[in-house]
């Protein structure tokens, strides 16, 4: 059992129960649109300071004036990228990510390998780049946007599926190193999600199948889950807030999927 005195068993000094994050500084990627926005509104309406990531300069910049937070206009595949930003952040969220479907033989090697490093090496360089602080802090949130694809598998896409279990794997390490720190790590493991990385997803999928995109929809997308239609981003950043407040203190090591029960078959 714990008390007060346990690291991880309160919020940060002088935040309240819940998510009252006015003490938290968070960052988070893939900001500029969908799930990384509503998590960034989320956040900044629950009081914390947010850095937004996006290499979309323009969208990542109206994202930070809606929520008054700072803007960083970053390629997560770039060399040194994470070395230029802040370290004193509270509050990760390795959200950031793309997409290519094509059959294994037909995959271009090059976009696999930009694919781990924008969904695996960069959420282990922030990780590693951010950890210090919230050890010396004795509270901190780790949270990285997973996908139903970190549980499971599905044909064409397996740079993605790599990349989400590896994601998948390296939060419950880190979930092990910093229990005793204070520092929960865990992954949201959306099904199909209202947003552009999706939208595209439905176009390449419509022409490789050769079908409508509403069909691709209903027949890929939906196929499998038991409530038909595509998850909201605030849906996700709903759950992404919960996570960051003290009643969600024991919670570490888990992969929480919103799904409409697409991995319960």
């Amino acid at each position: 059992m714990t008390d007060a005195s346990t690291p991880g068993a309160s919020p940060p000094p002088g935040a309240a129960a819940d998510a009252d994050l006015t003490t938290a500084t968070a960052l988070v990627t893939g900001a500029g649109s969908g799930i990384g926005r509503a998590c960034a509104q989320v956040l900044a309406a629950a009081g914390a300071h947010v850095h937004l990531l996006d290499r979309e300069a323009e969208a990542v910049r109206d994202t930070a004036r809606e929520t008054g937070g700072t803007a960083h206009v970053v390629d997560l595949a770039e060399a040194g990228a994470v070395a230029a930003l802040p370290a004193e952040v509270d509050i990760l969220v390795n959200n950031a990510g793309i997409q290519h479907v094509a059959p294994i033989h037909e995959f271009p090697p090059e976009t696999f390998t930009l694919i781990q490093q924008v969904m695996v090496t960069a959420p282990f360089l922030l990780m590693r780049h951010c950890l210090p602080h919230m050890y010396a802090r004795g509270w901190g949130r780790l949270i990285n946007i997973s996908s139903v694809h970190g549980l499971r598998a599905s044909p064409d896409k397996s740079a993605y599926v790599a990349a989400k279990h590896a994601l998948e794997g390296m939060s419950k390490v880190a979930a092990l190193e910093g229990a005793a720190r204070g520092v929960t790590s865990n992954c949201v493991d959306p099904g199909y999600v209202r947003t552009p990385l999706v939208q595209d997803q439905i176009e390449a999928q419509a022409r490789s199948r050769g079908i409508a995109p509403e069909e691709v929809t209903d027949q890929v997308f939906l196929h499998r889950t038991a409530i038909k239609r595509l998850i909201e981003p605030e849906e996700v950043a709903a759950l992404v807030g919960w996570l960051c407040s003290s009643r969600a203190g024991y919670i570490t090591g888990a992969s929480i999927p919103i799904d409409g029960a697409w991995t319960a078959h």
